[in-house]
């Protein structure tokens, strides 16, 4: 179904779907498909494909589901930024007061969409993220080992109270991530931060499949010492938050 968005001043009615791509060629179809069927007909919604320097033909199958899609749009970065990058690239173009991501691999399943959006809708003002959590992954085991050490030592020294920080189905009110300080890796300390500034989180268990085709593009040795680096500088922004003081205007 294809839906003519509604202007910039009722675009609290929006729910804005973004999906950083880097070589997903193959994948683009399908993915745009399946989110189509979770969302068709329960919000009015506009999927942000952030192209993060892709070198294969994703752009121009992007540009052929455009043709096809009124509420698809396309943000193309000339070099490939990064994976947080993308996704911040993509929130800012936004029209959705509600924000959520995935993957744009075929392993996030456009079919947890709907609980994700509706536990922030359901949270009001107290929940600031909705965050999938992987069950029954589809990874290599030494992937799952990574990622189980790297979960356990994250939440030991961040106290983030999340088992997977990893998983890229995630919700989120769209002034509540702007606010957020940007670094690259953003994307894997989301429950921290949005914490760190007064919110709660919502959990969705969500089921992990394999991708629908290609490689991965993200490595583990290649982001092992950044992710240390990463670690330290969110636990020294934790630590030196202060409350944010009681302000009143004084009128003579």
């Amino acid at each position: 179904m294809s839906v003519d968005l509604p202007s910039s001043d009722t675009a609290g009615t929006v729910v804005s779907i973004v999906v950083p791509v880097r070589n997903e060629a193959e994948n683009v179809a399908p993915l745009i498909a399946e989110i189509a069927a979770a969302l068709d007909g329960r919000w009015v919604y506009e999927i942000i494909y952030v192209d993060d320097g892709s070198t294969d033909a994703t752009a121009e199958r992007l540009v052929a589901a455009i043709k096809q899609r009124a509420n698809l749009r396309q943000i193309r970065h000339a070099t490939s930024s990064g994976q947080s990058a993308a996704v911040r690239s993509g929130v800012r173009a936004a029209r959705g007061a509600i924000v959520a991501t995935l993957d744009g691999d075929g392993q996030n399943n456009p079919v947890f969409l709907p609980d994700l959006i509706s536990a922030i809708e359901k949270g009001g003002e107290r929940v600031g993220l909705a965050a999938g959590q992987r069950v029954g992954r589809k990874d290599t085991g030494f992937k799952k080992i990574q990622s189980r050490i790297a979960n356990a030592v994250r939440n030991a020294i961040l106290h983030d109270g999340t088992r997977d920080t990893g998983c890229g189905l995630k919700a989120f009110r769209r002034e509540v991530f702007l606010a957020l300080p940007y670094f690259d890796g953003l994307h894997r300390f989301l429950p921290a931060l949005v914490r760190r500034e007064g919110y709660e989180i919502a959990y969705v268990d969500v089921i992990d499949r394999p991708r629908h085709s290609g490689v991965s593009n993200y490595g583990f040795f290649d982001r092992l010492w950044i992710g240390i680096m990463d670690l330290a500088g969110v636990w020294w922004l934790i630590r030196r938050k202060k409350p944010t003081p009681v302000a009143t205007e004084v009128t003579l």
